[in-house]
């Protein structure tokens, strides 16, 4: 197979507070250090692309030093945490926006679903939209109209194909947008983690779709998905972002799993315990899938392994589940020997605690979890695990039409408890 797409060096420097890059003289400047060969004089002060550190200066690198090669008919997945630059690379390769160092280098035509709406006229109807994006990409109307019904059909919008897209809910949308992109027949097709948005059924539709192409068309596909499992199941090769930069390439298993590897501190929260007092050694996360992967309104279940050294009376165990932007718990609970883990009361051993959430009410997100073991009558905390069980949240087949106001919005989360003694270790 031939490279049809090369990424060399790419950086995007970004100026905060202001749209642009500022005043003309700083263009002017930059342009004419880069002629002379010479390093951005703007770009001295920029600092990593690290959003859990709060800036200190004007610029950002949202990308730096960013290179990989793709060859023909291969799917390239692209995973990373949110603000990790995998958004503003696409835009790039689709040539929204112009990376501020490096080459890039193609072959063909793109074809690109970043964002909802991206690429549509809201005044337009549906099947004038087709007709636009198909020029855009330089088919004829001939061309275009040979695909026109399967393009509608595989959407499933033939109802409102001539109503202005403006109307069309978020889901329809993204229905169309990803058939217009993959029927017209682009060399490279260039897919964000907008399908998000579409129901599990349609977001099925669309990777059988992504792996047709690609095995029987032999066209190229870039995929940003934080479905790990689609990650592995549809691509050939995965690369994950860190900070604005490629951290590693290789296959999906093997980048998946340091993927997962990176963001789970739980280990470390296990270090240095007292184990003459009660503690927790062990602590596990049942998701909707396999990778951490939760879907709203469906079942949780954490486990913690309670080692009681000397039997008590007291003893209480609270969890929070943590937004990991912001680092703010937004839900919680906790069970205590003087109610719902009465069964533990005066007795000594090791026990797992299973905590079943039912029905997840979390908003899609990142998120860990945190638990504290104390005994509430001296208020003595045996053990504060602060950092463990990453998991990210998805609406699966819910979509909210409204906007969510991000902030602190603490409740307390239904949890069922079951124990179960465990021989000691």
């Amino acid at each position: 197979m031939s490279v049809i797409l090369k990424v060399e060096n790419v950086g995007k420097l970004y100026k905060l507070g202001e749209v642009g890059t500022g005043a003309l003289a700083h263009d002017m400047t930059r342009w004419w250090a880069k002629v002379r060969g010479k390093e951005d004089p703007f770009a001295k002060v920029a600092q990593k692309n690290d959003r859990t550190q709060k800036s200190s200066n004007d610029y950002v690198w949202a990308l730096r030093n960013v290179s990989f090669d793709v060859q023909a008919g291969e799917i390239l997945g692209i995973i990373g945490r949110n603000g990790a630059g995998k958004s503003t690379l696409l835009k790039i390769l689709s040539k929204v926006t112009k990376q501020t160092e490096g080459n890039i280098k193609l072959k063909g035509k793109i074809a690109s679903l970043l964002e909802v709406g991206t690429g549509f006229h809201p005044e337009l109807t549906g099947r004038e939209n087709v007709f636009l994006n198909g020029a855009i990409l330089g088919m004829t109307k001939r061309e275009i109209k040979a695909r026109f019904d399967e393009i509608v059909d595989f959407a499933g919008v033939e109802r409102y194909i001539d109503t202005p897209v403006k109307r069309y809910s978020s889901g329809m949308y993204v229905r169309l947008a990803f058939a217009v992109a993959a029927h017209l027949e682009p060399e490279i097709l260039i897919i964000d983690e907008v399908l998000a948005v579409g129901d599990l059924e349609f977001q099925k539709k669309c990777l059988n779709k992504m792996r047709d192409v690609s095995e029987n068309y032999g066209r190229t596909v870039l995929f940003v998905s934080h479905d790990l499992n689609a990650i592995k199941s549809l691509t050939t090769r995965c690369v994950l972002m860190q900070q604005g930069t490629v951290e590693h390439i290789g296959t999906p298993d093997d980048v998946v799993r340091k993927y997962l590897d990176r963001y789970d501190d739980t280990e470390a929260e296990f270090r240095n315990v007292d184990k003459s007092k009660p503690n927790i050694s062990n602590v596990s996360i049942a998701t909707s899938k396999e990778g951490g992967i939760q879907y709203f309104g469906h079942d949780m279940t954490l486990t913690a392994r309670v080692n009681i050294p000397e039997a008590t009376d007291a003893l209480e165990m609270s969890y929070e589940l943590i937004k990991s932007e912001t680092n703010e718990p937004i839900a919680y609970n906790f069970f205590s020997t003087s109610g719902t883990m009465a069964y533990l009361k005066g007795k000594s051993g090791s026990f797992d605690v299973n905590i079943k959430i039912a029905s997840l009410r979390l908003y899609r997100g990142e998120y860990y979890v945190k638990f504290n073991l104390s005994d509430p009558r001296g208020k003595v905390v045996f053990q504060r695990i602060e950092k463990c069980l990453p998991f990210e949240v998805f609406m699966y087949e819910i979509y909210n039409e409204w906007g969510f106001a991000d902030g602190i919005c603490k409740y307390i989360e239904e949890s069922s408890l079951e124990i179960s003694e465990q021989e000691c270790r």
